[in-house]
Parts: structure tokens; sequence; C-alpha cells
């Protein structure tokens, strides 16, 4: 390997080490939520003082139009609103909301949505198996939406599709 060869891979190799830590922080955020639009939407403080809303990766609540919306909402609430949240950060959706994995306390806030059955597991975007284990445990309890009857079930993305 000749020597510019090697100083061109040196080069590389330190000014990608030298942005780790920022890929790092971008891919988690922390900050106190500040507003819960939704079952599945949030809005954190950071500690630059920066609004960031977030939208709960792998899971789907009700509309608020829908049964069991309003509840959803406020499952949500009482999980987190006024806490110091953790949000691993997956992706930004078509509105510019991060989505990501919420949490607090030491609890998987989308995982506690399914499993007291104020969420549906997000099935085109959900990748974690253990959240079809909880909707399955919550459908089989009656938790939360599966005590509504069954004709009122209905997954948001099909009553969104429904409105269009």
């Amino acid at each position: 390997m000749n020597r510019i060869h090697f100083k061109r891979i040196l080069f590389l190799a330190l000014f990608y080490i030298s942005f780790l830590p920022l890929f790092a922080a971008a891919q988690e955020h922390i900050g106190r939520v500040v507003g819960v639009s939704d079952g599945d939407t949030i809005t954190i403080l950071d500690d630059r003082k920066q609004q960031i809303k977030v939208r709960l990766a792998e899971i789907d609540t009700p509309e608020s139009a829908q049964p069991y919306g309003t509840r959803a909402k406020q499952e949500l609430s009482r999980l987190v609103h006024g806490k110091t949240v953790i949000v691993k950060v997956r992706d930004i959706d078509r509105y510019g909301r991060t989505v990501g994995r919420v949490y607090a306390d030491d609890i998987d806030v989308n995982a506690e949505m399914v499993r007291l059955g104020a969420a549906w597991v997000y099935r085109k975007y959900a990748n974690d198996q253990n959240l079809y284990d909880l909707e399955k445990q919550a459908r089989q309890n009656g938790a939360g939406l599966w005590g509504l009857p069954e004709a009122q079930q209905v997954p948001p993305w099909e009553w969104r599709q429904a409105r269009k």
C-alpha cells in the first residue's frame, strides 16, 4: 500500500470517527413531555428548549373520533405527561415528526400502550414480535379497546381509509 493511499484511508477513518457522537446523538432524544396530541403522538422539550413532536413507533391508536380514541390519549398522558422520556429514534415521518420508541421511568411506553389495550400493533411498520404477543394477551383479557363491542374494534388505519 503506498503512502498516499494509507494517508487517505487514515484521514477518512478519523473523519468518520469524529462524527460518531453526532450520529449517536441524532438517534436519541431526551426531554420532558409537554404535550400529548393523541394516543400515539407527544411533544417533548429537550435540554436546548426545542420542541420535538414524536410519533410512537410500531403502534397505532384510535383516532379521537373513534371509540376509545379519547381514552387512548388519556392513557398516554398518564404514562408520560410531565415526565422526562428517552426517545429512541427510528425515522422521520412525512409530517416531519420524529418516529421512535419512548421510554419513561424504565417503561417501554409503546409496548405498555399495547399491553393496556390502548393501541394496536401497526402491522405495516412493526418489527417487534413482543408487541404482537402483548396485543394477543390484551385481546384475550378484554383489556382497553378489546372490551368494546367487536363492531367498534376497527383498526385506525382501516377507519382512516374508510373516511377518505
